[in-house]
């Protein structure tokens, strides 16, 4: 079977411990992707402690996974417990597909499970950041009924150690 019909079988599911090492790859790509590989400082410790393995995680993570176990996705999510409506907001911090795994309908499969889950959970909100050029990601959270705030202006205070 070649990798790409491997790909095209393909399963959405959370992401457990034995996944941090591949998730950990495909973040170190969307990482190189972004521009901040020289800043990333995860490992995968730190996805066991802070997530995967934790018993009062910070984060939670899906991954898409072919029958045979390779990772080919994943999304990851935090949440902000309450706001004004006393329903939290999820924030999808990445969403992100292997390059070979790529126009498969991995991404779809997983924004559509972030959507069932949040909304299961009783979510107001899901948010998340847009890179100004990424006009693929753009159309592609679209179509799921995203759109650009207007409202506010994203700001951020850099803290350092």
């Amino acid at each position: 079977m070649s990798a790409g019909a491997e790909a095209a079988t393909f399963s959405v599911r959370p992401a457990l411990a034995a996944d941090a090492a591949g998730l950990l790859q495909m973040m170190r790509e969307l990482a190189a992707f972004e521009g901040y590989l020289t800043e990333f400082r995860v490992t995968v410790e730190d996805l066991l402690a802070r997530g995967l393995d934790a018993e009062r995680p910070q984060f939670r993570a899906y991954v898409a996974v072919t029958s045979a176990g390779s990772l080919l996705g994943y999304a990851v999510l935090a949440e902000v417990a309450f706001t004004y409506d006393l329903r939290p907001d999820w924030r999808l911090k990445e969403l992100y597909v292997t390059i070979p795994a790529r126009q498969l309908g991995i991404g779809k499969a997983l924004m559509e499970t972030v959507i069932a889950d949040a909304r299961q959970h009783g979510c107001g909100r899901l948010k998340w950041d847009v890179l100004p050029d990424n006009s693929h990601a753009k159309q592609f959270y679209r179509q799921h009924g995203g759109e650009p705030v207007k409202d506010w202006e994203a700001w951020v205070l850099q803290l350092t150690p």
